[in-house]
């Protein structure tokens, strides 16, 4: 199979999982990137079963809206029934890098207000130690030259992502050369970096679930304590 036959089976998946789920009041959250688009296009078959959804970005936004999905401001829901997107790297814990798509801060928001996460991704993603992916960190940009120092001492590489501004009018900064056997504690020290409005590790709240596209079809993987 092909990577994108793997992200569509995985996102058919996902609809399979959280079907059973779903009251006519529910609300979940839905992720960004190119896998969560394959998911977004599955809630089509959906309507009506769900009240609607709460998205990680604009572009997920405006694709809901597209197919007459009512979508929420996450102010307007106390809780997500069930948040559902991709990653960019996971291990057998469930750590995740997320944020190639540099929506990584209102994905992490979301994941807070989830009831349960369920991870979407092909088994390229799948690692044992995070960290070949370079790990994005949101910056504000006036301590962009600042945060990139600290992370050079921290023994990192950070390349600024030219071009990119977030949702949050933020920039990017890709950390190459990382090696996190620790991913809970790299999260917490780099987030203590002024300037730093999060990074990419979604360590603290990992996924509850991962449904994992392999050649041998998709597995479900829960974390490993």
């Amino acid at each position: 199979m092909t990577q994108d036959e793997l992200k569509q089976a995985v996102a058919l998946a996902a609809i399979d999982y959280i079907t059973p789920k779903l009251t006519r009041d529910s609300v979940i959250g839905v992720g960004t990137g190119s896998t969560a688009k394959y998911f977004i296009d599955g809630l089509a078959n959906l309507k009506g079963e769900f009240a609607g959804a709460v998205a990680s970005s604009e572009a997920s936004a405006q694709q809901l809206e597209k197919l007459g999905i009512e979508v929420y401001e996450l102010n307007q829901v106390s809780e997500l029934l069930v948040y559902v997107d991709g990653a960019d790297e996971s291990n057998d814990q469930l750590e995740l890098i997320k944020g190639g798509g540099a929506a990584l801060t209102r994905e992490k928001i979301v994941t807070a207000v989830s009831r349960e996460f369920v991870c979407i991704a092909d088994e390229s993603k799948w690692v044992k130690v995070l960290g070949d992916f370079p790990l994005p960190v949101e910056v504000i940009p006036m301590a962009r030259s600042y945060v990139a120092r600290e992370l050079v001492k921290m023994g990192g590489n950070p390349v600024y992502r030219e071009g990119v501004v977030t949702d949050n009018d933020c920039v990017i900064l890709d950390v190459h050369g990382l090696k996190m056997v620790d991913p809970r504690k790299w999260e917490s020290d780099i987030n203590q970096i002024a300037g730093v409005v999060t990074n990419g590790l979604f360590a603290r709240r990992g996924a509850d679930v991962l449904l994992l596209g392999t050649a041998d079809g998709v597995k479900t993987i829960k974390p490993k304590y």
